[in-house]
This record gives structure tokens, sequence and C-alpha cells, in this order.
């Protein structure tokens, strides 16, 4: 499935149908995909804030090791679960839309649809909040593109019906995250809040 990655960038709707194609034959492991690569952002911010912290004024702001660790392993988890999450919201529409939404189908497009965001992760290693806003802003377009792109073909449907199940694919995906936002500020107004050096 890594060979897909480079193919989405070039060619994403060629490199739909060949994703498309290895999971109809079984010879694909999606999950292993989500696992490997939702490592890249935490391990990235993990060295980004103990190492280089941001920086406000002339003071750099750091995170203690044991801190950042738990922070980082939370957000691993939460990368994988929402898109675990997502591949099954995507397989539970599926009828709504007279979708082939079959759960590997379904995982396959949360996760190709995730790739760009979970890659540019690497650039949390430098926390610098324009840089990172900025990069995060054009891969997250670009995963949208992918998402509109890749629905129709993932799924068997026409361009009509994949543009309105991708728009509710977004819908719900922008729920998930504000929620996980309302759960970080409850935890870290409960006492978790990161622990500086």
């Amino acid at each position: 499935m890594f060979g897909h990655i480079m193919g989405l960038f070039s060619n994403p709707s060629r490199e739909w149908e060949k994703i498309r194609k290895k999971i109809d034959e079984g010879n694909c492991s999606v999950i292993k995909l989500v696992l490997i690569l939702a490592a890249i952002p935490p391990i990235a911010g993990y060295i980004g804030t103990t190492q280089f912290g941001w920086h406000i004024g002339s003071e750099s702001v750091k995170l203690t090791n044991a801190s950042a660790g738990i922070i980082a392993l939370l957000y691993y988890f939460s990368i994988v679960a929402g898109i675990i999450i997502v591949g099954y919201m995507i397989h539970w529409m599926g009828e709504t839309y007279g979708a082939d939404a079959a759960l590997p189908q379904s995982l396959a497009v949360a996760a190709f649809t995730a790739l760009p965001v979970l890659l540019v992760g690497i650039f949390e290693i430098y926390p610098v909040l324009w840089l990172n806003f900025i990069v995060g802003l054009a891969a997250l377009a670009y995963a949208v593109y992918l998402l509109y792109t890749g629905v129709p073909i993932m799924l068997k449907i026409s361009q009509e019906k994949g543009f309105l199940y991708s728009s509710a694919i977004m819908a719900f995906g922008l729920v998930a995250l504000v929620s996980l936002l309302v759960v970080t500020a409850f935890l870290w107004g409960s006492g978790l809040a990161p622990a500086f050096k």
C-alpha cells in the first residue's frame, strides 16, 4: 500500500483505481499503513515540543519528556481511532448513497484521504505556528481534494452522488474534530494539562 503514496500526489484518479483493484483482489493492508503513518505527527510533535519548543517572544517554551510522551501517545491513538471511525462511518452511510461501501474500501478512503495531513506532521518537529498552519492548511486542502476524487472511484458511484457522499463525510469529520477539541479542553481543565520545563 505504501507504493500508492506518490501516485496519489501525481495522478490521484488513476491511483484510486489501482487501490480499488488491489483491495478487491484482497492484496492490501490498510490498517498497517494507518498504524505506521499515524506515528509521524506524534513522534515529530514529541521531538519538537521537548527539544525545540515554541518561541513566545524571546523565550522558548518546552514540555517535559513525561508530559510530551503522554500527549504523543494520546495523539497517536486519537489519529488511529479517528481514521477507523471515519472508515466505519463511510461504510455505514454507503447504503444511503447506493454505494458499494464494503468495509475495506471505506477504510481505504479514510486512510488515504488522511495521508497528506499525516505526512506533513513531520513539520511538527520544529513547532513554528505560522509554518505549521500554512503547511497544515495546504495538506488539508489536498486531503479534501483526495476525498472528493476518491469516493466515486472507490465506492463505485456517480460523480453527483460522490459529491454528496463526500460532503456528508466532511460534515462528520468536522463534528468529530470539534468533539475532540471539546474533550481536550475538558481534560486540560480537569488537571491533565501539559507540564512545562
